[in-house]
This record gives structure tokens, sequence and C-alpha cells, in this order.
């Protein structure tokens, strides 16, 4: 499946600006969600191609999030790559096991998450 649309789920403004940024310059189409409650909801609506979600935001966490999304059969399909601060393996080992196909730590490489995006 080619990866056109992305949902990027960042709480911090700086973040989102700078994922959209690079993924806009590279064609994809990007949406915005600020919090894990939101992505749930935009990620029904929208059936984005790909989830760019953080981990660390307020309410639900970007974990909490990430299992609700790859456990839902409406949403199940949707590959999610969490770009986080969080570099501990034990953190990566987490994400994986709550449904995300992929992890990578910020700030994030713009070749690295072009190849990922491109390996979906």
């Amino acid at each position: 499946m080619a990866i056109k649309n992305v949902l990027v789920v960042d709480d911090s403004a700086t973040d989102r600006h700078l994922l959209t940024e690079i993924l806009k310059k590279n064609g994809y189409t990007v949406s915005i969600a600020t919090s894990g409650e939101e992505a749930i909801t935009k990620a029904k609506q929208e059936k984005p191609d790909l989830i760019l979600m953080d981990i660390v935001m307020p309410g639900m966490s970007g974990f909490e999030a990430t299992r609700s999304i790859s456990r839902d059969a409406d949403t199940a399909s949707i590959p999610v790559i969490i770009c986080s601060t969080k570099g501990q393996e034990t953190d990566k080992a987490w994400g994986l096991r709550q449904g995300a196909k992929d992890y990578l730590v910020k700030p994030v490489n713009e070749k690295v998450l072009v190849e990922k995006l491109k390996a979906l």
C-alpha cells in the first residue's frame, strides 16, 4: 500500500510543524491531532494511510491511543509509527507490543522517516 495521507499526532506545536514540513516536502498529505483521544476519532473518520504517534501527551498517552487504534476493527489496518523522545529499549518494546509497526526517536531524521514510509 502506498502511503499518501499521514495523521501526525503530537501535543507539541514545534514537533507537529517539523513533521508536517518533512512530510509535505516529500509529497504526503498531512492531517493533525493534538491528543490521543483526537487521534482515535480522526483515525476512524479520515482513515489515514499512516499515523505518526507521539507518546507523552496530556490525557491519553500515545501508547494507549496506539493500543486502541490497533485493536479496533475499524482502524486496525492503519499502521502506526511512534515518534517520541522516549528512546529506551523498554519504551520501544512496549510501543511495538501496543501495535506500533515501528518506533522513531526524536529528533526524527528526514531520510530515515521517508525510507520507513516508502517501505510500508
